[in-house]
């Protein structure tokens, strides 16, 4: 019987196990990731750049540093600093550093070469999943999530708050000039301030605000004008163009929809009143005024609505778009559940069993952009991963092509429901029970009167009824579950909320390298990616 406490012995000899590999138990984690970053994946493009040989200290391997990243951001660890102080307390990071622990600013460095590598890193990690079975595509989810920016939303500022700061900041480097040029003379006076020399100062990311400002607004308002004109002309001809009307077009095309109905029913008449005028007989009654057709109400109706959108968006166009000073690629995002957030929005397309097959990550506030584009991506992954898959049991490879594609009503366009590619079911509407809203929309469809042709009304009519079959039903069921989970491990048990880099380049690739270790621990915790499965991959065939 223990009549006190276990001693506490703090100056004690060292008592480590001299070996390493000791220090850990042979099936943890750490000792795959290094395994496979080691021997499975081509790391060449880590070394690009690097010199060695040479005059001063030798640098710090890049495969190290590489395999210390991954496990890092696996952590939960993204800071430089916590992982330099990681590296110092914990016995798996000592482990992949070897003891020889990197400084963060070295780490930094080297996390600031992502774009560089990231996407080979990204497709080399999917090729190793399908090597152990892994990326079923039989039913693909296509889902957007939102990443806080390196940025705050305090950083924001419109352009007329842009264009102020330039010119205070224009006139304090012209007086810091003329202070120069009479304190040195000529010799100095020609020389710019570092502080505006400077690539990476105030100066340059507010400029770049606003030419990103400029440059979008000349160019959406040149492709909504020229939509809307091509749009206007056919419908003036009697041609409509198939579809929603784009931007500026629908109070147009709402007008002249009006006048060639209220033209048509007045033909009616002038018919009727002509036939009477010469003893027609059986002729039935005389049809309505104009302003009492049926017709011509829905359409003077669908001309209100449209001027009223119009106005509304007028409105919100007179509000001035911001930019951030801080990170002028990131914009702020709508979050569920109301407020926005100073980040981007991530495209990502998921396997049956949970890999992400493709990602984007883009600053585009709305999804329904990049519904094609995703998809494309995601069947060129599904053939590339086939061809490294294992043979199934006829001794053939398991096929390349996607089944069926789930997307929330985020995606739903005229466009996404009849573009080329894979089955699709995209949700007609958000309310919280789809059953009953696609019911809802079906009944709705059968019940109509039928006189609209458009094509994505008929499409969107033609879902809203299939998401209302059961089979529609159970299918759609699987979106939440096979879209959103690895989202939820990324930014709940991988902790990763904020990115750490700034522009989008720097940015999409650091989603990227997160989207490549949900991968890699995917493989991992599923129990595909163990020591004897990557004995059978390096094994020569027999």
């Amino acid at each position: 019987m223990a009549k006190g406490y276990r001693p506490v012995v703090r100056d004690q000899v060292f008592l480590f196990p001299p070996d390493m590999r000791e220090w850990l138990p042979s099936d943890h984690a750490v000792w795959l990731v290094i395994r496979v970053v080691g021997e499975h994946l081509d790391t060449s493009a880590v070394h690009v750049g690097r010199k060695t040989g040479g005059a001063g200290a030798a640098g710090y391997d890049p495969v190290m540093l590489l395999t210390l990243l991954i496990w890092a951001y696996a952590c939960e660890v993204t800071s430089s600093r916590r992982i330099e102080a990681a590296c110092h307390q914990d016995v798996a990071f000592r482990v992949v550093c070897a003891g020889d622990v990197p400084d963060h600013v070295t780490v930094a460095r080297f996390r600031k070469e992502f774009p560089g590598l990231v996407q080979q890193l990204f497709t080399q990690v999917l090729v190793l999943c399908a090597k152990l079975g892994m990326g079923k595509v039989g039913t693909v989810a296509l889902d957007g999530t939102k990443i806080a920016a390196n940025a705050s939303k305090a950083a924001n500022r419109t352009e007329e708050h842009l264009r102020k700061i330039a010119a205070e900041r224009a006139a304090a480097h012209a007086a810091a000039d003329a202070a120069e040029d009479e304190l040195f003379g000529d010799a100095r006076g020609d020389e710019v301030p570092a502080v505006a020399a400077d690539p990476r100062t105030r100066d340059e990311r507010i400029a770049a605000a606003l030419a990103d400002l400029d440059a979008e607004r000349t160019a959406r308002e040149a492709r909504e004008r020229a939509r809307a004109a091509e749009y206007t002309q056919a419908a003036a001809a009697g041609t409509p163009k198939a579809g929603r009307p784009p931007r500026g077009a629908e109070a147009g095309a709402a007008r002249i929809r009006l006048e060639q109905e209220t033209a048509a029913q007045q033909a009616r008449i002038d018919h009727w009143l002509r036939r009477a005028a010469t003893g027609g007989s059986k002729m039935g009654r005389c049809p309505v005024p104009p302003q009492r057709s049926a017709r011509v109400q829905k359409a003077a109706a669908k001309l209100e609505a449209a001027l009223a959108k119009q106005a509304q968006r007028q409105a919100a166009d007179a509000e001035e778009p911001v930019r951030n000073v801080t990170d002028p690629d990131s914009r702020l995002m709508p979050v569920r559940g109301g407020g926005f957030l100073q980040g981007y929005n991530a495209q990502n397309v998921i396997s049956q069993d949970g890999l992400i097959i493709a990602t984007r990550l883009t600053n585009d506030t709305t999804d329904y952009g990049w519904y094609e584009p995703m998809i494309t991506d995601a069947m060129a992954a599904a053939a590339m991963m086939a061809v490294h898959r294992p043979p199934g049991p006829g001794g053939e490879p398991e096929p390349g092509k996607i089944g069926l594609v789930l997307a929330d009503a985020g995606y739903c366009s005229g466009h996404n429901l009849t573009c080329q590619g894979p089955d699709r079911l995209i949700a007609t509407g958000k309310h919280r029970d789809l059953e009953k809203n696609a019911r809802a929309a079906g009944a709705e469809d059968s019940a109509g009167d039928g006189d609209e042709g458009g094509g994505e009304e008929t499409a969107i009519a033609a879902m809203a009824a299939r998401l209302a079959t059961e089979d529609g039903i159970t299918a759609y069921r699987q979106r939440s579950h096979i879209a959103e989970t690895p989202h939820g491990h990324i930014k709940h048990n991988m902790g990763f909320r904020q990115l750490s880099l700034r522009g989008k380049r720097k940015a999409a690739a650091e989603w990227a390298f997160t989207a490549t270790v949900a991968n890699l621990f995917k493989a991992i915790n599923t129990g595909h990616l163990t020591s004897q499965a990557l004995d059978l991959l390096a094994a020569p065939p027999s």
